[in-house]
């Protein structure tokens, strides 16, 4: 039986990652009904700022998307599109797996930590407004309800993948009330797990630690906000967001995507790398019980990073999107 998928290639280079992944996916054997759909509105009627939804719709009913990268405008403009798209469809749970890649040159060996990051609230709630000229007030929230429920989707991910340890990551010393409740609420849901060690880490620390001893992390819980900035200084300590993947999950519906950018000095140059895309696929895979797939794309993508000939520029090499793609095909068999 076909899984049905909705496919949102993105923009920039997204179109071309999008491709190379849909082909390796192809190559596995696994029987995938693409539907494929543009992020954001019709641009002519909504200046292309808004999230589209014929897509949320698409997700709603297929339950399952894969996503490219989407620009986000900065100081100005709507909101996010990714943000959006998050929030509409209730995908709460943010999974950034973090893992060394054989053959991608970074300060650290043996960096294996997940962070799992709280997607719906916090400052991410877009709560702003001008007091008077000059002050602005931005309202961070924080519920028992979101945080209960993303303390019992880490503390099931970790039982569930043979973790150990879950950090939660907080300012609570500070935002005694807010980031407070955070910790209250997973201190609770802690307790119905007590084969997993339980700990609490300022973020500022937690920043400091990881950067000296990322090794001692195993799985990291965070607010929305801290977890934005963390995941993405966790993925430097690998190589950058060109080689993570990324997933958001809710209880419906479940959209895995590239968190970097959209590149648009390179797009439609043909050396993009689709690497960041295939991680998230090996976890929509994963998500979809096609197990042993998402193994042998696993598999077959650290053969060709460890023998270094055909990967693309960003990581030393020379090769483009098409010859990396080929390559990982070749290596499924």
């Amino acid at each position: 039986m076909a899984h049905k998928v909705t496919s949102i290639p993105g923009e920039g280079i997204g179109p071309e990652v999008a491709s190379a992944v849909r082909r390796i996916l192809a190559a596995t054997g696994v029987k995938i009904e693409w539907e494929e759909l543009e992020g954001r509105t019709d641009k002519s009627t909504e200046k292309g700022q808004l999230v589209s939804q014929s897509a949320v719709d698409s997700v709603r009913r297929n339950h399952v998307a894969l996503k490219g990268p989407m620009a986000t405008a900065i100081a100005g403009g709507a909101p996010s599109v990714n943000v959006a798209l998050r929030k509409t469809l209730d995908l709460y749970a943010n999974l950034r797996p973090v893992k060394n890649l054989p053959g991608v040159k970074s300060r650290f060996e043996g960096v294996d930590v997940v962070l799992v990051r709280e997607n719906t609230e916090d400052l991410y709630s877009g709560l702003e407004h001008e007091v008077v000229p000059g002050v602005v007030e931005s309202l961070k929230i924080i519920t028992e309800r979101a945080s209960t429920r993303i303390a019992k989707f880490a503390f099931s991910y970790a039982k569930k993948m043979g973790r150990k340890k879950i950090h939660a990551i907080h300012k609570a010393n500070i935002m005694k009330l807010s980031d407070g409740l955070f910790l209250k609420s997973i201190r609770t849901v802690a307790k119905e797990f007590p084969e997993i060690e339980y700990l609490e880490m300022i973020v500022d620390n937690a920043c400091m630690q990881i950067v000296l001893n990322p090794q001692q992390f195993d799985v990291l819980l965070l607010p929305n906000l801290y977890g934005d900035v963390m995941s993405d200084l966790a993925a430097g300590l690998v190589g950058g967001l060109g080689v993570v993947g990324s997933a958001n999950i809710g209880d419906d519906a479940a959209m895995f995507e590239a968190v970097h950018g959209t590149a648009p000095d390179i797009a439609g140059k043909g050396f993009a790398n689709p690497t960041a895309l295939l991680l998230s696929s090996i976890l929509m895979l994963d998500h979809l019980g096609e197990r042993g797939a998402a193994r042998s794309i696993e598999t077959a993508l650290e053969k060709v990073y460890r023998e270094g000939v055909h990967t693309t520029r960003d990581v030393g090499g020379q090769a483009g999107t098409d010859e990396f793609t080929e390559a990982v095909i070749a290596a499924l068999k």
